[in-house]
């Protein structure tokens, strides 16, 4: 090779190599923690890293690219869902994550799921998503119309450890009832579904967003009734754990099943208290855009569920100075 042509090769390399460095510098990457592969978490997640991902070098929005936060590249990771995310963000290891509401109440309070644990105080909340329904189910024609009918009933809570079981003890003592009021089981959905069409158990609680597949297909083979959570004891609940709020099952999402008024959790995006105010500012502006807005309503069922006015129900951390700055801007905080 002739020193001039080494020269020109290395002079094309230095340039590359320069231009690389340049665009790595500013490129910042944004991990979301979401759930299993299999569930909601992960496909919203993904619908929203790419809503706020602009990597550096794409076109702009003007220009047909992404309208996201520029130089951003936002990443939906799977993983074991909102316990998980949440210590994720408590280790660095995650910059966000989902997780239900009241999950991440009882993280950053240090109560609930983490009496044992101590509180995981760094965890801030960017957004409300979607609820995620308090199913109380019950057998057909086991006579259960209200919360209260639970007494002496054979009813499963969910397994130890778990937020449903928390969820469904704070309902009890709405009612005036507790554990030992009912014959109380602690097993997950599948196998309490299992013990209802056996004849074997009378109720069950479920978290989680409707139609619920499995029973949806309990519904309609054998029948079941959805037990209404309302009145003064749901409003007492609402008024005394902030991660609650109102919520309606519609009618006909389960054959047989009318309209029913229950509570519900949000599916929440918590975001570390370490991330930028800036960049979270811009998140969250990105997040509230029209492109976003039809990446959403085209992309999952529960995406047509995100919206602006309901970001801040059921909220019961603080959000993070970005996101708080961006909602009272849009004066949707006073």
């Amino acid at each position: 090779m002739s020193k001039r042509t080494w020269t020109g090769t290395a002079i094309a390399c230095a340039v590359t190599l320069g231009a690389t460095l340049a665009i790595a510098q500013d490129m910042s990457f944004f991990r979301i923690g979401t759930g299993g592969t299999g569930g909601t978490y992960y496909p919203v997640g993904g619908l929203l890293a790419q809503a706020v991902s602009s990597p550096p070098g794409s076109p702009s929005c003007e220009e047909g690219g992404p309208c996201g936060v520029p130089g951003l590249v936002a990443i939906a990771q799977a993983s074991n869902g909102s316990v998980a995310n949440i210590n994720g963000m408590a280790s660095g290891g995650l910059e966000s994550g989902f997780a239900q509401a009241d999950v991440a109440y009882w993280a950053y309070t240090g109560t609930g799921l983490y009496e044992d644990q101590g509180k995981v105080d760094s965890v801030r909340a960017l957004a409300n998503l979607y609820p995620e329904s308090i199913h109380l189910v019950a057998r057909k024609g086991a006579g259960i119309q209200s919360v209260a009918d639970l007494a002496g009933k054979r009813v499963s809570l969910d397994e130890p450890g778990s937020g449903t079981l928390v969820d469904a003890r704070i309902i009890l003592e709405a009612y005036g009832l507790s554990e030992d009021d009912v014959e109380a089981e602690y097993i997950k959905s599948a196998p309490a579904i299992d013990q209802i069409r056996d004849g074997q158990l009378d109720a069950f609680f479920f978290v989680g967003g409707y139609p619920a597949g499995s029973i949806v297909e309990l519904a309609s083979s054998v029948g079941a009734e959805i037990v209404p959570i309302e009145g003064e004891q749901a409003a007492a609940i609402m008024e005394e754990y902030p991660f609650f709020a109102s919520d309606t099952i519609p009618a006909g999402t389960y054959e047989g099943v009318g309209e029913v008024p229950t509570i519900a959790v949000g599916a929440q995006w918590l975001v570390s208290s370490s991330v930028d105010e800036e960049l979270v500012y811009k998140i969250a502006e990105t997040v509230w855009n029209d492109k976003t807005r039809a990446l959403l309503d085209a992309g999952h069922a529960k995406g047509r569920l995100i919206t602006k006015e309901t970001a801040l129900e059921g909220i019961g951390i603080p959000l993070h100075p970005g996101a708080e700055r961006y909602y009272r801007e849009q004066g949707l905080l006073q």
